[in-house]
């Protein structure tokens, strides 16, 4: 009897190690097989915000190739780079240090309370003379009254010149700006239009 209780513990034994081997193989952590993204590579067309569709039913990495292609011809062509940036535009401060440098450099009358002056004392003589009174009395207050109405039509005229001046480099500012963009679009406008050529002769249509 006792040897047949050991003959069926060693057979047991026997049994239950592989399936313990084979269930703890199982549940083990395996690495997952590496599954390669592929990088959808970037298409110069669509960079440029167009589209090309190919006549020939080429492969999308010959139509890689051929737009690489076309872009580096374009490039030489026109050239132009459109991954360049554009052209830097002032900042609000340098502008108005501009503006302000213009507005001190502006041109400014001269010699307003003189002939303010002489104007008022011309005037004040004739008056004093009329009413039988003192012409150099009449004179005097003439002329200071005639300084002090040319001063401040002088400073008056020279506030204006600052102010024209100041607007003037703002609106010469506006213009470069303006002929900056203009010139930068009709470059990618001929890049374009070399790279759409380009791409057409390869039997592609592109808008």
């Amino acid at each position: 009897m006792v040897k047949r209780l050991a003959t069926i513990m060693t057979l047991s034994s026997c049994f239950s190690a592989p399936l313990f081997a084979q269930s703890q193989h199982a549940s083990s952590p395996t690495s997952a097989p590496a599954t390669p993204q592929s990088q959808a590579a970037s298409s110069p067309a669509q960079s440029l915000g167009m589209f090309a569709y190919p006549k020939k039913q080429q492969t999308a990495d010959q139509q890689l190739k051929d737009e690489n292609a076309c872009y580096a011809s374009a490039k030489q062509q026109s050239g132009i780079d459109p991954q360049a940036p554009p052209p830097a535009t002032k900042t609000d401060e340098q502008k108005k240090a501009e503006q302000q440098a213009a507005a001190d450099n502006a041109k400014q009358a001269r010699g307003g309370r003189v002939r303010g002056a002489a104007r008022g004392a011309a005037g004040g003589a004739a008056i004093g003379a009329i009413a039988d009174d003192d012409a150099g009395k009449g004179a005097g207050a003439g002329a200071a009254a005639g300084a002090m109405v040319g001063g401040a039509r002088q400073r008056q005229a020279n506030k204006a010149a600052k102010q024209q001046a100041a607007q003037t480099t703002a609106q010469q500012q506006q213009q470069q700006e303006a002929q900056a963009k203009a010139t930068y679009q009709q470059g990618i406008d001929g890049f374009k239009r070399a790279f759409s050529a380009c791409m057409d002769a390869r039997e592609y249509s592109i808008k």
